[in-house]
């Protein structure tokens, strides 16, 4: 019996051990920003706000708000992704993953600080999304100032698009011929095929369109998300991507993880992609195999689509997928947790 029982508390305190070394490596893990693309400042300024006792959605907000102000890419930010009448408007949201709180702004015309506006939704109103002029209403009214979305930059890409006979862009089944002309366009009765709708697809690319989505987990495993991007290039102005859905361009739960997407936001809202990775994460599976579950689920719609998700579970692993295109066969994305010294630049080979 004594040996017996001296082997159960050896086995108990191997058990201890084992959860123990767990909890450990798991909290070593924590905090934690992760964030679409190669987009290094945006990752280092929301570490800092960790860093500096600021919580999970402060690191967010700050983090996209940089690549507000840094145009990364173009793609985020003002000056960039000019609509069909050369305009540039903004999406943003950010989530709670404490209490699912969200806010979003979509179309947001003259106003820099798109995520910082997001932030007041939650802040200041019961509502989720605001959109078009009254969302810059709105962030007027929040104390942020009016300003000139337009840069010289933005202005060149518009006329150059006009000189194209306005190529590419989102129409089909209009007249004048949207291939091969500018409009004024008026629908025809032309039924589009499925190979019209699969060739459309390639006109999304990552030269064209992408966005930053971020997830932070803070030490506790509380989680926040967010967006922001200037939308697709060339757009029917009024259109909303992704970027400021809930579910679609970013999700955070803190009892499973967070994700966030980047890509052909008309196709991919369509799935909810983000909110399946976290779905998926919350019933245990690792975040690589998560992002590329719910990549392979939208390839079966649209093979030639583009896009990327990053995923993070509670206990700050993480991982990305994306669909492999022509032209598109890794996915570069950024990570800092308590095991670097500085944001670290990782890529993922398509799928």
């Amino acid at each position: 019996m004594a040996a017996g029982g001296g082997l159960r508390f050896l086995l108990v305190a191997l058990r201890f051990l084992l959860v123990a070394l767990h909890m450990a490596a798991a909290s070593a893990a924590l905090p934690l920003v992760v964030n679409t693309w190669a987009f290094g400042k945006a990752t280092e300024t929301a570490w800092r706000v960790l860093q500096m006792g600021g919580s999970e959605l402060d690191a967010v907000e700050k983090g996209c708000a940089q690549c507000e102000m840094d145009q990364c890419d173009g793609s985020v930010g003002y000056g960039g992704s000019p609509d069909e009448s050369g305009e540039t408007t903004l999406d943003a949201m950010i989530m709670d993953g404490n209490t699912m709180e969200v806010g979003a702004v979509a179309d947001l015309r003259r106003v820099k600080n798109a995520i910082g506006v997001a932030r007041k939704v939650i802040e200041h109103t019961k509502h989720t999304l605001l959109v078009g002029e009254s969302a810059s209403l709105f962030a007027v009214r929040m104390g942020f100032p009016y300003e000139d979305l337009t840069t010289p930059k933005s202005l060149s890409m518009f006329s150059e698009w006009l000189n194209q006979s306005c190529q590419p862009n989102y129409w089909k089944n209009v007249v004048p011929d949207s291939s091969k002309s500018c409009g004024p366009y008026k629908k025809t009765e032309k039924v589009i095929c499925k190979e019209d709708w699969i060739s459309s697809q390639r006109r999304i690319s990552v030269h064209n369109h992408d966005t930053i989505g971020m997830i932070v987990i803070g030490e506790s495993g509380t989680i926040a998300s967010g967006t922001s991007t200037n939308g697709a290039i060339h757009k029917i102005p009024g259109r909303v991507g992704d970027s400021p859905i809930a579910g679609a361009g970013a999700y955070a739960d803190s009892t499973a993880g967070g994700a966030a997407a980047t890509g052909d936001g008309d196709i991919m809202m369509r799935f909810l992609p983000s909110y399946q990775a976290v779905e998926y994460m919350r019933m245990g599976t690792d975040p690589t195999v998560a992002c590329q579950k719910v990549i392979s689920r939208i390839r079966k719609y649209a093979p030639k689509f583009f896009g990327a998700v990053i995923c993070a579970n509670t206990t700050g692993s993480y991982g990305a997928a994306c669909n492999k295109t022509p032209g598109f066969t890794q996915f570069h994305f950024m990570v800092y947790n308590p095991s670097l010294s500085q944001p670290s630049e990782q890529v993922v080979d398509c799928i």
